[in-house]
């Protein structure tokens, strides 16, 4: 029988980190028909099933989950091995997997990037944007960037960009229909476009005044799940929005949007770059928290 082989066993870490056949593909420039394949094989040769697979889902087997976190170290050990060869070279190489909510990806990932792609044009940037915390390990990341407030306690982290402020918008429009609140309280009796984060909680809408804490259950016919989404919606006049201030600042500085509130919305920890405490650092991340720091 053929031995099992060092590309065998990525090909199964691969299906187990994403479980799902067609991005597993996607990733190893295959077809999922051949890693379909590739994956019966696999399993024919080692006796035993690692997958549950059905039209629809792909879920590790008791095996397979034994087998994914023994194999998983192993192969983080042998990538960090590889990566120890950037320190014999002139300029870091390789790939840099970012994991970012899409607010961060699109305030402070996107503009520092052009900058650090041609500091380092022998690094490879891939960027997911997704507002769900992800096991950044499992998942295959290298970092990500979400607020401060968010990080997990065992990881490093370090600011990128500003602290940031938060504004509650409407369109002139709106302010035809609706009286403009004077106080966040005035805000339950007025359409508001609703934030639900990915564990399904809706956002309270959160102010501070003179050291007084407000969190706001607001209401409205609309409900996004991407802060990104909010914009156009407000400039439509269908509720109130409450945004990052730098996604605003034109439509404000046109008249198009009106700010309210402007004395409780305050100023906050912003966005982060963190990684793993126990993990050694890549040379890409070495780099890119490098040009981090030195662009601050």
């Amino acid at each position: 029988m053929k031995p099992i082989s060092t590309s065998d066993l990525s090909l199964f870490l691969c299906i187990a980190r994403h479980l799902n056949l067609s991005r597993a593909a996607v990733e190893l420039g295959l077809t999922p028909s051949a890693l379909s394949h590739a994956l019966r094989l696999l399993e024919t040769r080692l006796a035993v099933r690692l997958f549950n697979r059905t039209t629809r889902s792909v879920a590790l087997t008791e095996a397979g989950e034994r087998l994914y976190r023994r194999l998983q170290p192993a192969f983080r050990d042998i990538a960090d091995a590889l990566e120890d060869l950037n320190s014999f070279r002139d300029t870091p190489s390789g790939n840099l997997r970012i994991t970012a909510g899409r607010a961060a990806a699109q305030l402070v990932l996107l503009p520092v990037l052009p900058g650090f792609l041609r500091a380092c044009p022998d690094v490879r940037v891939e960027i997911v944007a997704d507002d769900a915390l992800v096991d950044m390990v499992g998942a295959g990341f290298d970092a990500g960037v979400r607020l401060g407030e968010r990080l997990q306690a065992d990881m490093v982290s370090l600011p990128i960009g500003p602290n940031l402020r938060s504004l509650v918008v409407g369109s002139p429009a709106f302010f035809e229909r609706h009286p403009v609140p004077q106080h966040p309280q005035d805000l339950r009796g007025l359409p508001c476009i609703g934030h639900r984060f990915p564990s399904g909680a809706l956002y309270r809408w959160e102010f501070e005044r003179g050291g007084i804490q407000l969190d706001v259950e607001v209401q409205g016919a609309l409900v996004l799940s991407d802060v990104s989404l909010m914009l156009e919606p407000a400039l439509q006049g269908l509720g109130l929005a409450y945004v990052f201030e730098d996604m605003v600042k034109e439509h404000l500085a046109r008249g198009e949007l009106r700010q309210v509130l402007g004395d409780w919305c305050h100023y906050y920890s912003g966005f982060h770059l963190y990684y793993p405490s126990r993990r050694q650092v890549p040379g890409a991340l070495r780099a890119f928290i490098e040009f981090v720091r030195g662009s601050q």
